[in-house]
């Protein structure tokens, strides 16, 4: 997928936000970051890739049932859990060590080590942009984006606004109580490690 974020200009694509939500790859959507270059460690302007089976929308709609709780069950029909950090937790809602969650043997290799694993353990998983979130947490070396998180509404909740704390509505859809959505982190991601 080209660098720029679709609804954005070319004048706009140093950090695009515009056009619908794009979700991407930590590693090589960001402007700049480590899967982002070419054989000579050229940088382009940050090409993007997508996560598999992510994306927001969806607002998801919360499910009827005396037994467990409507917002829960509403995730789980769709297939996610909540708080759910794609690439970065695994199935049961715990923090990754490293990166074997995201990449086959962990994302990297030591040229030097006869290919010897060498996973990330930091700024791996997915990111998004666009619906007014920037593609770019700021200037490098970091190269850093903006993480997403299943949250759930406690309130109305309008497009842009808090879902739950430290992660924001882009889903372009307002909220109302009880609805979940892939939230877009207002924090950087991780430094690359």
């Amino acid at each position: 997928m080209p660098a720029g974020l679709p609804g954005a200009t070319l004048a706009q694509n140093s950090n695009p936000t515009q056009g619908p939500l794009v979700i991407f790859d930590l590693l090589s959507g960001p402007k700049g970051s480590p899967f982002d270059k070419d054989s000579a460690g050229n940088y382009s302007t940050g090409g993007l890739s997508t996560g598999i089976g992510y994306g927001s929308p969806p607002v998801l709609d919360p499910i009827s049932n005396s037994l467990v709780s409507n917002s829960l069950l509403g995730i789980r029909a769709a297939g996610f859990d909540d708080d759910d950090t794609p690439g970065a937790t695994k199935l049961d809602g715990t923090a990754a060590t490293n990166s074997t969650y995201m990449y086959i043997g962990g994302g990297r290799s030591l040229a030097n080590a006869d290919a010897t694993s060498n996973p990330y353990t930091a700024g791996y998983g997915i990111g998004a942009a666009g619906n007014g979130a920037a593609r770019d947490a700021g200037a490098g070396p970091a190269f850093t984006g903006f993480q997403l998180k299943m949250v759930t509404a406690t309130g109305a909740v309008a497009n842009a606004a808090v879902v739950e704390t430290g992660f924001q509505n882009r889903s372009g859809l307002p909220m109302v109580s009880g609805q979940s959505v892939f939230g877009a982190s207002t924090t950087a991601s991780a430094a690359v490690a």
